[in-house]
């Protein structure tokens, strides 16, 4: 008995990094996946990674998997996404909202039309996918919505800010989206929990590996020793999506934390558990 066994998981951002690592796990335990994501071939992005190459990985390794394309910065294209996964596999059971998109850009010269864009993405997707997939959770008492935050939700401290580099890599709008999105997890929590719906959050306990923090250089590559595999954030969300929602939901926390503290990973290290994480994920 897998874990997922014929559970719909609707998976955004599903093209490349942990996105597609979390797609390949919850279908090689029993998920029948939705991959969602803008990029649907290779070539189609700058950056490597493709719905087609998830997908064909999933479907090689003899599991389920379906590529829907979803510009989920517009409303509509999520409402088109969670109807498209009903039609396909039937009601979503977990909905992993993962996709992001960063600009490292300091305030002040930050154009206003990606900034909107970024908050569509990062945080208002989040809440239109959750109602819409909670239309199906709510009614039959059951279901997981797992969050992926970051890291950058941790801010810079209490001021003076006498060190230059504080804050210098302009990375305050998608902090200030993951802090929101951690928010919004407890929250809408503890507004479902009476109906048996489990909603929580998680950030990689170190920087992970993928197309994305090499571009924006927080790696060296996608085989930078000081990073976390993108597996352990695969692993964590697989957690947060089947152990009894009485044990997690609600939980704000970090991939290697929760994995060892549940006896999945036996060594652990980084945020919340060499340094603390985030306000919400102490509460």
């Amino acid at each position: 008995m897998k874990r997922l066994d014929g559970k719909v998981v609707v998976v955004t951002g599903a093209s490349r990094g942990i996105g597609a690592e979390i797609a390949r796990l919850f279908a090689a335990e029993g998920g029948r996946v939705i991959c969602a994501a803008r990029t649907l071939r290779e070539g189609e992005h700058p950056l490597a990674g493709s719905l087609d190459t998830t997908v064909a990985a999933i479907r090689a390794a003899g599991g389920e998997a379906q590529a829907l394309t979803a510009n989920i910065a517009e409303p509509a294209e999520c409402e088109k996404l969670m109807r498209a996964a009903r039609e396909t596999y039937g009601p979503v059971d977990v909905l992993v909202n993962n996709a992001a998109l960063t600009y490292y850009l300091p305030t002040k010269e930050f154009p206003l039309n990606k900034w909107m864009r970024s908050w569509s993405v990062n945080f208002h997707a989040p809440f239109v996918l959750s109602q819409l997939a909670l239309a199906d959770m709510i009614s039959r008492r059951s279901g997981a919505i797992v969050n992926i935050s970051s890291g950058a939700a941790i801010g810079p401290g209490r001021g003076p800010y006498r060190d230059p580099t504080v804050g210098a890599r302009g990375g305050t709008c998608y902090g200030a989206e993951k802090a929101a999105l951690e928010r919004f997890t407890q929250g809408l929590a503890a507004e479902v929990y009476q109906h048996g719906v489990s909603v929580t959050c998680v950030s990689p306990s170190q920087i992970v590996p993928t197309p994305g923090t090499v571009h924006h250089r927080l790696v060296k590559s996608l085989d930078d020793p000081r990073g976390e595999p993108p597996a352990l954030m695969a692993k964590a969300a697989l957690l947060l999506a089947t152990e009894p929602f009485e044990k997690i939901s609600g939980r704000v926390t970090y991939s290697q934390q929760i994995l060892k503290e549940f006896g999945w990973i036996t060594e652990a290290r980084g945020r919340g558990v060499e340094t603390r994480g985030s306000g919400y994920s102490e509460t």
